[in-house]
């Protein structure tokens, strides 16, 4: 399964200024099996460690950090040399051993060349109690796969090609085909087992069973948010999240029986778990669009858009049959699935738009920057003169570029009124931050 994490890796690999690697993301995303592969493809050997299957060998990681001796005692363990240069060394589950995450910093302080990569869960609720190794370790989060990925998993890598492409007008054939594919995708969704059920299997119902399942593996995980949060509570925090997207979110609405400060520390969990992703309004006035975010005026997406189906609940047989992909659950799907693009696009940094004027409702599903330009997005059907506060938004903010809005029309610029429409299918290219090849976001710490 080809994941654009592979091109970040093998970066990685040939840095000059290489420090250990940590790949964080939510549980079942890939992180395990993206990282065996990677080491099978550019090195001699793989040691992998694995800390949450085997505590017992915690204790490698005590008393004094000194980098040599871990890797004598992880020789012994693994019954493998670790040859810098020549061996991956992939530490799987780091956040089951805390302790592991401060020894990254000696890897690179003492065995600059071995190339070390952990991975994790919940690894948010692991650092914060330790002495965290800064400016020691860099970062890649990996997100479940994306509509190009899923499509190169199914075995369309030419329709991969021209979705990754400038967006742009496509036949009536490759449209129609594309649509049907982002309806399959819409219920699949983009956890690769679920991913991988469908492909192998061709059923759908296989891949819900799947989704039924990691949603089951996140909620038994919610003892290990305690003491933190109620586990009940996130449960009834994680149902109205997925119920809720595209709408902005009222903590007091997000379980009965809970205090405002509960939900909201249930909700923040969640977001550090990166099981969901809280989307703040901002004033789109100047960049960077960060700056303004609002800390009590925000949406949220879930992490995938087939476990936000199955979360719902919504009846498949009847969503499945829409003819727009557009009105599937109120149109909630589409703005989920726009919003997971950009999430990979806009490297984590996503907002909406909601005009803060006293009473006015006006707002805009997200905002962008692209090449630098603030560019507002819609996510409906229908023609340019409904488009109310998309035109609000252009003519509030003479700074930003032409507005997007994706439906399931075809390609069309209409220079007039300073919009293009893009199909559904295009989200990712057509809000590309910058011209860079498509790969995980990474950074140092």
């Amino acid at each position: 399964m080809k994941r654009f994490i592979d091109q970040e890796l093998k970066k990685w690999k040939k840095a000059r200024r290489r420090k250990p690697l940590i790949v964080r993301g939510a549980r079942q995303v890939g992180k395990t099996y993206s990282v065996k592969q990677f080491g099978e493809d550019c090195f001699d050997t793989v040691a992998v460690v694995n800390l949450e299957r085997n505590p017992d060998w915690h204790r490698v990681f005590e008393g004094n950090l000194h980098a040599k001796r871990i890797c004598g005692d992880l020789e012994i363990l693994l019954h493998q040399k670790i040859v810098p240069g020549e061996t991956l060394l992939f530490i799987d589950g780091i956040q089951a051993c805390p302790r592991a995450i401060t020894a990254l910093r000696y890897f690179y302080e003492e065995l600059p060349d071995l190339h070390v990569v952990a991975a994790g869960s919940l690894l948010e609720f692991a650092m914060k109690d330790i002495s965290f190794p800064v400016g020691r370790v860099q970062f890649c989060r990996l997100l479940p796969l994306c509509f190009a990925e899923y499509l190169q998993a199914t075995g369309n890598d030419e329709a991969a090609n021209i979705i990754l492409g400038p967006p742009g007008a496509v036949s009536q054939t490759i449209h129609e085909f594309l649509c049907e594919e982002l309806r399959r995708y819409f219920f699949v969704g983009g956890m690769p087992e679920s991913v991988m059920a469908y492909v192998e299997t061709g059923s759908m119902q296989e891949s819900f069973e799947v989704q039924a399942e990691i949603c089951d593996t996140y909620r038994m995980d919610f003892s290990k948010y305690s003491p933190h949060a109620n586990k009940h509570c996130l449960n009834g925090v994680l149902t109205t999240v997925a119920q809720s997207v595209g709408q902005q979110i009222k903590y007091s609405r997000l379980a009965d029986g809970y205090s405002n400060p509960t939900l909201k520390k249930a909700f923040d969990l969640l977001c550090r778990a990166n099981i969901i992703k809280k989307v703040p309004s901002v004033d789109p006035s100047g960049l960077p669009l960060g700056a303004t975010a609002a800390a009590n005026i925000f949406k949220a997406l879930m992490v995938d858009i087939g476990l936000m189906r199955h979360l719902t609940g919504m009846p498949v047989d009847v969503e499945y049959g829409c003819a727009d992909l557009l009105n599937i659950y109120r149109g909630a799907v589409a703005e989920q699935f726009v919003g997971q693009e950009m999430v990979l696009s806009q490297k984590d940094d996503l907002y909406y738009w909601s005009r803060r004027a006293k009473s006015s409702s006006a707002e805009v599903d997200y905002v962008a920057v692209i090449d630098g330009r603030i560019h507002p997005i819609e996510v409906k059907s229908g023609a340019s003169g409904r488009l109310k506060n998309l035109h609000l938004f252009l003519q509030t903010y003479r700074n930003s570029s032409k507005g997007i809005v994706f439906s399931t029309r075809p390609y069309a610029e209409l220079p007039e009124s300073n919009i293009v429409f893009v199909p559904l299918y295009f989200a990712f290219s057509a809000t590309l931050g910058s011209k860079e090849s498509p790969a995980g976001k990474s950074g140092s710490s």
